[in-house]
């Protein structure tokens, strides 16, 4: 697929480790394209369920996906600060049909003050059992799990006040176009 451009939207596709579809963003705004990663917004997507139900976000949300890291990070720009939800997941690929990564059931939440959870261990366990999961990719998920620790700890990337205010100013700008 060809690179999206700035103010394009894409459909975004997250799977489970068996190969079926888990969940579906509909129309999420490109902010920026890079070699290895891509920054976009939701604001009031309609996302689809495996099991066919549908919901609407509620707020804005920055979301960040990397060819590196197994993880992705979706800021939630609430009225009270911004929330994180943090997905362990696989690097994300493009195709033709959507941005599309596997994901792998844990999760970390961070909350305005700052408090941070992690979030789905059992589910995790439970699926890396029926699923197969390798002892690779466990590594693996647990070595981004510390990543993903530091960057909010020390407030990187997308954990920084000046990245969500980059990010979000961007969006407006292109939504006025």
């Amino acid at each position: 697929m060809q690179v999206p451009k700035e103010g394009e939207f894409i459909t975004i596709q997250s799977y489970k480790h068996d190969g079926h579809l888990h969940r579906v963003w509909r129309d999420t705004m490109v902010l920026k394209t890079s070699e290895h990663s891509l920054i976009g917004l939701n604001d009031h997507t309609l996302v689809t369920e495996s099991d066919g139900r549908r919901w609407v976000t509620r707020e804005p949300a920055i979301v960040y996906f990397h060819k590196k890291y197994w993880f992705n990070i979706i800021a939630m720009l609430r009225e009270k600060g911004v929330s994180y939800y943090c997905n362990l997941a696989s690097p994300y690929l493009l195709d033709e049909e959507a941005l599309k990564y596997i994901d792998y059931d844990l999760d970390i939440k961070v909350f305005p003050d700052g408090e941070k959870r992690l979030l789905d261990v059992d589910e995790y366990e439970m699926h890396k059992k029926k699923m197969h999961y390798s002892p690779e990719i466990d590594y693996i998920l647990k070595e981004n799990v510390k990543i993903l620790v530091d960057w909010i700890n020390n407030e990187s990337g997308p954990f920084s006040q000046g990245y969500i205010d980059v990010w979000y100013d961007r969006y407006q700008e292109l939504s006025q176009k």
